[in-house]
Formats: structure tokens, C-alpha cells, sequence
């Protein structure tokens, strides 16, 4: 077996006035290029142009990006706060879709406002978000290997799986949502063969998720997301696990486009199709994914694919980055409080701790 290696997605580096360095994923699987992000600009940059990506690594980035911001701040309350409000709803114009981006961007504005009772200054403020953003990175941490252990639990006896996009340690501090689950599999000694989608239009599947398997020694198979359909019926998978980065209240989960395809080919094959999102991916204040904002991108993403046009000059293009699986269609969410199933507001506000 090949030795495993886990990948640091993000550091800071240095103290309040220090850097987020950072794995550009945009030049991935061809070549590994760090970037230093010094400043808030770069930090926005980074999420909108996909150089950092997956909902629970968008959120830990948005953290960081707020210190960041909050370098130039001045020093008297009203600047400071006034900078803060600036700085976090310049991160929030990033990404629609995400909700950990705003997850984080509320906590860390939370925070402030506590601390603003008893102003001290904008040094010991920038301090005390520095240490909550780095909370964030860690909790992830924690969270992601906890979904993995409770997901784990669920391949007992599975042989093949197949995974859509990229929800590793690329998209989150460590491990991954979807991929924790194979990883911690792999560390109880079980052996998986992990089906991967390509993903179109940006192929996170083969250019991110297919890397990350094969850093781990993991034997990976990639496929175009239309081929999904023959793997299950050649029964080579037992299981489909995808992580996700939005779920309503009533468990309906928004997740890279051409997830809910293959949600609905796993009914009509009878395999388990599950999600894998830490506690942070619910949006309680939406009753269901009628009400999760889609992303739309740009054309050229379709039309001109990492710089080669395939499409006639002028063609009408719809390009969603995202769709809503709704939650009858899965068969559970595995979170790092529990397994979610039924898929339903009742579970969901149980295994959550809602009152």
C-alpha cells in the first residue's frame, strides 16, 4: 500500500499580523502551489475564484479573512466596528451558497459585539478573533473525524462506493465530510474501492477527490458523472456518500451539481445513498431547499473548459453550480453529534440538540 499523507489545506502563519497560506486547488492535481493571503481582497478571491472550496473550508478561510481585514482597522471603537461590519459583508458577497461562510462570518461577528462591552482596543479585539477563527480550523478538525467515525460504522461489509465532487481534507481542515468516512474506514483496516465522479463542469471529482484518494493508497476508480448509472447497475457500489453545502430544516441538502441525479439513480438501484456534513451545514431558518439560493457561474466554465472552447460561439448556457437533493431521497446524514434517520425535522432537531 502506498503511504498515506494527509494534506494541510490551510495555515496561518504568525501571530495577529500574520498570513492564511493556503493550497491554490485551482492548479491541482498537475502541481501543488501554495498561496499567502495577506490580505482580505485575496481571501475573497480565493473563495469566489474556487482556489479554496468545500462548504466547511470556505467557512475556516471567511475566519481567517475577517483578521485579516481587521489589520488596517483603526485603533478607536467606532472605526473598528465599522471596519468589522465592512470586512464581514465584503467575505459574505463570496459565495451564495455555502451557508458555512456565513456560519462563520456570524460567529466571528458575535464575538466582537460580546467583547465590545468592555472595549479595549482593536489589538487585544484582533487577538480574541484570531484565537475564535482558530477554534473554527480546529473544531473542524474534530468534527470531521467524528463524522467519520460514525460514517465508518455504516460501510461495514461495503466493498465499493462511489462519491460526487470533493469533500476531503481539501474542503475542510482535516479528512473531509465524505471522505472521512473512507479514510476512517481505511484506518479500521477495511478496504473500500471508491468510485469517483469527474463532476463537470470543473471536475472536482478527478482533478481533487481521485489526488486525495491516491495520497491515501486508497484504490480509486474515475468516471464521467454518466457513467454512474451502469457502475450501479453492474453492482460494483454498495453505498453512495457525498457531503453537502447547505441542509434545510427538513433535511433537503444542496450539494454540487449532479448530486441529486445520482441521489435519484440510488433509489432505483435500492442502494443507500447518505450525506456526510458537520452540524454547521444546517440552515434551520429555512423549512426547506425551495428556499436555498443556487449559485450561478459563468458560461465560459462550460463553453471554454480550462481554456479550450467546445461549444459554438453564441450558444445559451445554464451553468447552476449547485442542486437540492430532497431529503425522502436520503437514506441518512451522517453529522459529528449522530446519525440523522430517518431524514426528517423531528430527527434532525434530535440528534442536533434543538430545543
Amino acid at each position: 500500500m502506498t503511504e498515506t499523507t494527509n494534506v494541510e489545506t490551510m495555515i496561518w502563519q504568525g501571530g495577529v499580523s500574520g498570513c492564511l497560506d493556503m493550497i491554490d486547488q485551482t492548479k491541482l492535481p498537475t502541481e501543488m502551489v501554495r498561496i499567502e493571503c495577506e490580505d482580505v481582497e485575496t481571501v475573497w478571491e480565493a473563495i469566489k475564484m474556487l482556489r479554496v472550496r468545500g462548504a466547511p473550508a470556505i467557512g475556516i478561510a471567511a475566519a481567517y479573512g475577517v483578521v485579516l481585514g481587521l489589520q488596517s482597522a483603526e485603533e478607536g471603537e467606532e472605526a473598528f466596528f465599522s471596519r468589522l461590519n465592512e470586512v464581514v459583508d465584503y467575505l459574505a458577497t463570496s459565495r451564495p451558497t455555502a451557508v458555512n461562510l456565513f456560519w462563520a462570518l456570524d460567529r466571528m461577528r458575535r464575538l466582537a459585539e460580546q467583547e465590545r462591552v468592555n472595549f479595549a482596543g482593536g489589538e487585544q479585539l484582533r487577538e480574541s478573533l484570531l484565537t475564535e477563527a482558530k477554534a473554527i480550523h480546529d473544531e473542524d478538525r474534530q468534527m470531521c473525524h467524528a463524522i467519520g467515525g460514525h460514517g465508518a460504522d455504516l460501510l461495514k461489509g461495503v466493498e465499493g462506493v462511489l462519491t460526487h465532487c470533493n469533500a476531503g481534507g481539501l474542503a475542510t481542515a482535516e479528512y473531509g465530510t465524505a471522505l472521512s468516512v473512507f479514510f476512517t474506514a481505511q484506518d479500521r483496516g477495511q478496504s473500500l474501492h471508491v468510485y469517483v465522479d469527474e463532476t463537470r463542469p470543473l471536475l472536482q471529482g478527478a482533478r481533487l477527490t481521485s489526488w486525495e484518494l491516491m495520497q491515501r493508497g486508497i484504490k480509486a476508480t474515475l468516471i464521467c458523472d454518466s457513467m454512474a448509472a451502469q457502475v450501479m447497475r453492474e453492482g460494483r457500489v454498495q453505498a453512495i456518500v457525498t457531503g453537502a453545502d447547505r441542509i434545510a430544516a427538513n433535511g433537503d441538502s444542496a450539494n454540487k451539481i449532479g448530486t441529486y441525479s445520482l441521489a435519484v439513480l440510488a433509489r432505483a438501484h435500492g442502494i443507500p445513498f447518505y450525506i456526510a456534513a458537520p452540524s454547521s451545514t444546517f440552515d434551520l431558518m429555512i423549512e426547506s431547499g425551495d428556499q436555498i439560493p443556487i449559485e450561478e457561474r459563468g458560461s465560459k466554465e462550460i463553453t471554454h473548459g480550462f481554456g479550450r472552447q467546445t461549444a459554438p460561439d453564441g450558444v445559451e448556457v445554464y451553468n447552476p453550480a449547485f442542486d437540492v437533493t430532497p431529503a425522502d431521497y436520503i437514506h441518512a446524514i451522517i453529522t459529528e453529534k449522530g446519525v440523522i434517520d430517518p431524514v426528517n425535522r423531528e430527527t434532525i432537531d434530535h440528534v442536533l440538540g434543538v430545543v
